[in-house]
């Protein structure tokens, strides 16, 4: 019997009318006109779709983010680990965590499903790995028989133990989200876990998954800040530029060398009134 696990990652919601609701958020920090008569013009279809979409990407550009925290996204993840689980859990603001308890969940299958990383195949240990975890489940069942509450009886479990999630996230969180975990640099579970994230979003509302990109995307921070050489070993750093590129073109053509901000800096902006 196999026991591994294969993840799974399903949109089961959005909030209705994503575009519209963006564009009346923005709308209202930059009109003299009230929340409600710019519902009025959306809901005439005064306004079009193209001219609505048009706006909320030369908003984005600005990076002015909080009315993306008015549209809403709700998601069912399962079989996922639990080391995945632990990093996505860091993510705290603007998104709403339900996860499946190891304390009141008695897992009762005879071989526990697991999570196995190719990196064990591709080193030939998928074998050990596999025994690891069936001698793991089978003191765990031994420990559930023997009374032990399963609160003390997950001790055992590993960090490749499966585990569940319902996910509600707003899209600047889920913005900031793939800005990190699509990085090349994120372990490669919640990578895929993201991915498919966006890909779900991509197919009901492709207009919002365009700006769902790793950090160095064209729609967001636009170059890599990582180190050089993580740089130079991913790929997409084939079309996306590194930070030191532009510190160079910088030195090259600017009117003066960059330095450290010192006090001096610090008071001129503290004491300017405008540009």
């Amino acid at each position: 019997m196999n026991n591994h696990t294969t993840m799974q990652v399903k949109l089961i919601d959005f909030a209705a009318a994503p575009l519209e609701k963006l564009y009346a958020a923005f709308r209202t920090c930059y009109s003299s006109e009230t929340p409600i008569e710019i519902w009025e013009k959306i809901e005439a279809q005064k306004i079009s779709h193209e001219k609505i979409r048009e706006f909320i990407g030369e908003r984005l550009k600005t990076g002015h983010s909080s009315p993306l925290e008015q549209v809403v996204f709700w998601f069912a993840i399962a079989n996922v680990s639990r080391s995945l689980s632990h990093q996505f859990v860091r993510h705290r603001v603007g998104i709403s965590f339900e996860q499946q308890s190891q304390r009141y969940v008695k897992f009762k299958q005879d071989r526990l499903a697991f999570v196995l990383p190719e990196s064990w195949r591709r080193a030939g240990l998928d074998d050990e790995f596999s025994a690891l975890l069936d001698r793991t489940s089978e003191l765990y069942a031994r420990a559930l028989k023997a009374g032990i509450p399963a609160e003390d009886a997950r001790f055992v479990l590993p960090n490749a133990a499966p585990t569940n999630f319902h996910v509600m996230v707003n899209f600047a969180e889920m913005l900031h989200i793939c800005d990190v975990r699509l990085c090349v640099r994120a372990q490669w579970e919640i990578r895929r876990m993201v991915a498919m994230m966006r890909a779900e979003i991509k197919r009901k509302l492709p207009e919002i998954a365009l700006f769902l990109q790793p950090k160095c995307g064209e729609n967001r921070m636009g170059y890599c800040d990582e180190s050089l050489a993580d740089w130079q070993k991913c790929p997409i750093g084939k079309v996306r530029p590194h930070k030191s590129a532009l510190f160079e073109l910088y030195d090259l053509h600017g009117s003066r060398k960059a330095q450290a901000l010192g006090e001096a800096e610090y008071r001129a902006v503290e004491e300017k009134e405008l540009l």
